[in-house]
């Protein structure tokens, strides 16, 4: 396989910069260009909670395993955290297999091939545009797709069921999410591309988070992108549009390690998390912290407690 360097992002890590700085412990030290101590695996995370609850996940199986962590949640978009996996200031990401590839590729000039969309084709796929230096561990079954989500009431009103039907009335409809959906393939420009579709605006929130649901529920926004394993699709009764043009591909979570960091002992520890790791857990799990609030790390060691990935 090839590997080629990160593209070129400093724009992008300018403009994106803010958003690190309001996560819970990102800060400045998130960017710095010193890498981290030989026997320490620095776990980064996006900003939204999910990918945080994975953080700390990864986190305790590799204590557990004895292996020295450090953590920085909530760093900021994919344009940011992937400069500090580069710079060598984290060394350990949960990601997401579609996601990455769609930027990876994009940031190669490359298109993702229309047939690319199942697990394994998408993980085949994204050994060929990974960052040198860094490796994916086995992606788990678990999943968490981006949607296009509205109301009861709007899906209803518009007669919606797919992101096809809202070509014509698109114009007249405000769109809500993290502010890199704007520029993202992925975002507006694949939904222009693949879909036709031009909103009437779009209104940066942030990541499928308490910004873009409350914009939902209170009509500020028509449509936002939210993650499907978001427990707002259930508590407020929103209507996830099908995507029959396979737009999100899948988005398996999968571990993103520099390979200098790639122990055995970390390996083994990862994988018995992806191993345990099922859509339907990681939803609930995930509706103890956004729910029940609950702390994340708290319900990340109860977890994997649970599923026998560590010892009570």
């Amino acid at each position: 396989m090839t590997r080629r360097p990160l593209m070129t992002i400093g724009a992008a890590v300018a403009s994106l910069a803010l958003l690190a700085g309001c996560g819970g412990g990102g800060g400045e030290d998130a960017f710095s260009e010193e890498e981290s101590d030989a026997g320490t695996i620095v776990i980064g995370s996006a900003n939204f909670p999910e990918n945080v609850l994975l953080m700390n996940m990864y986190a305790a199986a590799l204590e557990d395993a004895g292996v020295t962590v450090e953590t920085k949640p909530e760093i900021g978009a994919r344009e940011v955290y992937m400069q500090a996996l580069e710079d060598g200031s984290i060394d350990l990401l949960p990601e997401y297999n579609g996601a990455l590839l769609a930027f990876l590729a994009a940031g190669q000039d490359q298109e993702v091939p229309r047939d690319v969309t199942s697990p394994e084709d998408v993980y085949d796929a994204l050994q060929d545009v990974l960052p040198e230096g860094t490796e994916t561990l086995p992606q788990s079954e678990a999943e968490d797709k981006d949607t296009l989500t509205v109301t009861q009431e709007t899906a209803e009103e518009y007669d919606l069921t797919s992101i096809a039907d809202l070509e014509p009335v698109a114009g007249d409809l405000v769109v809500g999410a993290g502010p890199e959906f704007r520029d993202r393939f992925q975002g507006l420009v694949g939904l222009e591309e693949v879909y036709g579709l031009t909103f009437k605006e779009f209104k940066p929130l942030d990541v499928g988070g308490p910004l873009t649901v409350n914009s939902l529920k209170d009509g500020s926004i028509d449509v936002g992108n939210i993650f499907s394993t978001d427990s707002s699709i259930e508590t407020e009764g929103f209507v996830v549009l099908e995507d029959p043009e396979n737009l999100y591909t899948s988005q398996n979570i999968t571990p993103l390690i520099r390979s200098d960091k790639l122990t055995p002992e970390a390996e083994e520890a990862l994988n018995a998390v992806s191993e345990a790791l099922t859509t339907e857990n990681l939803t609930e799990a995930l509706a103890r912290v956004q729910v029940d609030k609950d702390d994340p790390s708290v319900v990340a060691q109860e977890f994997l407690e649970q599923e026998g990935v560590i010892g009570g």
